[in-house]
């Protein structure tokens, strides 16, 4: 249990966060705006090398705005100088690296421009946009992505999530998202992306559970050491949702066949807080019975509903998983159609053969391996 302070200061008002691709008429437009209030502009670029260019473009786009750049590899009494007339409202707009990101009380900035927001993570950009908003007023921030990453990747996900959470109080809900998004690091060391990444969220669930239970003297459950690997499910929403991209070397003309594939996470539609989605998913990943998996299924559907397609084939997974440990199947592995069932470290053939998935839907692979591995 936990306890969050999600109640903002008196008089605060949300910042207005704005995601869009790169275009100077947004850049030109925000800073007119704020200017036209009597305010003053971060425009953050985190390049040293060209942040002068990015100075003499805000200065060509706002002629009338007063200019001035502060990064970490100044002078330090020239730096000095700078904030100081900043903060003293003899300079309009800061182009500056994220040696703004803590420390600063600025009540008179009300807009901050991020560049390239793509290459930030989701708790820098929360940081920096905490930078605005620090008075009655209303304040903005701009993140501004390259035209190509605006629909897909991991960056995308990151800046929707920062937009979705712009309400005040946001910041617990937001780091929830950001541990759904990148993974969890190595509870019991120092690495942010540790054993999770290297054993996969199940494996390192049940490791853990079993761990701990060993400490507290009680009898260690049975874990399900089973590798799935099935060329024709997608277990990442993001990953399912995002337009194929063509193979490197096709000419743009040239059409390729874009695989079937069937999803199978917990989507965002139906388990919609962050907190409660993780621990769906780890709830699911603890499963080591039938009974397990039959009780989760009848809690599920009371407090979320009839499940999708894409919870149906999580749970059929789970089946898969639980029909290969019951038949001593340590990988399950479908490539093209073909079934490749691994035990004792030798495949498992069928007249000297690899078994082949018949169902002339795609829907029907997953209950089609279950019965196969049953038959062993």
């Amino acid at each position: 249990d936990m306890s969050t302070i999600e109640t903002p200061p008196l008089n605060r008002l949300p910042v207005e966060t704005v995601v869009s691709a790169y275009d100077e008429r947004i850049v030109r437009a925000a800073i007119d705006r704020e200017l036209e209030r009597q305010g003053q502009v971060f425009f953050l670029h985190n390049r040293v090398a060209s942040i002068e260019r990015v100075r003499e473009r805000i200065v060509h786009l706002c002629p009338q705005a007063r200019v001035e750049i502060g990064h970490g590899q100044m002078d330090a009494d020239e730096l000095e100088s700078v904030m100081a007339r900043f903060i003293g409202g003899k300079t309009d707009v800061l182009v500056c690296t994220t040696i703004i990101e803590s420390g600063l009380d600025i009540p008179n900035a009300n807009t901050i421009i991020i560049d390239r927001a793509d290459q930030f993570g989701l708790a820098d950009l929360y940081q920096l946009r905490g930078r605005v908003g620090r008075a009655e007023h209303k304040a903005y921030a701009y993140l501004l992505l390259p035209r190509e990453m605006m629909t897909v990747g991991a960056a995308r996900k990151r800046i929707s999530a920062i937009k979705q959470y712009s309400s005040l109080g946001a910041g617990f809900r937001i780091a929830m998202r950001d541990l759904e998004i990148r993974g969890a690091g190595s509870i019991l060391g120092t690495a942010q992306s540790g054993h999770i990444v290297a054993v996969g969220f199940d494996l390192y669930c049940q490791l853990l559970k079993q761990a701990v239970a060993q400490l507290k003297g009680q009898k260690a459950g049975l874990r399900l050491d089973v590798d799935v690997r099935l060329d024709f499910v997608v277990t990442n929403e993001a990953e399912f949702i995002a337009p194929p991209t063509k193979p490197s070397g096709f000419p743009a003309a040239a059409k390729t066949p874009v695989p079937e594939r069937i999803p199978a996470f917990i989507p965002v539609a139906y388990v919609s807080d962050p907190a409660m989605r993780i621990r769906s998913h780890r709830e699911i990943a603890e499963i080591t019975s039938r009974e397990q998996l039959e009780r989760l299924r009848r809690d599920w559907r009371d407090r979320f509903g009839a499940f999708p397609p894409a919870v149906d084939s999580l749970f059929a997974l789970v089946e898969i998983k639980l029909a290969a440990a019951e038949s001593g199947v340590s990988r399950v592995e479908v490539r093209e159609r073909k079934v490749m069932l691994t035990r004792h470290g030798d495949f498992i053939l069928v007249a000297g053969k690899f078994p082949r998935l018949v169902g002339s839907k795609i829907d029907q692979h997953l209950p089609e391996i279950v019965e196969l591995i049953k038959k062993l």
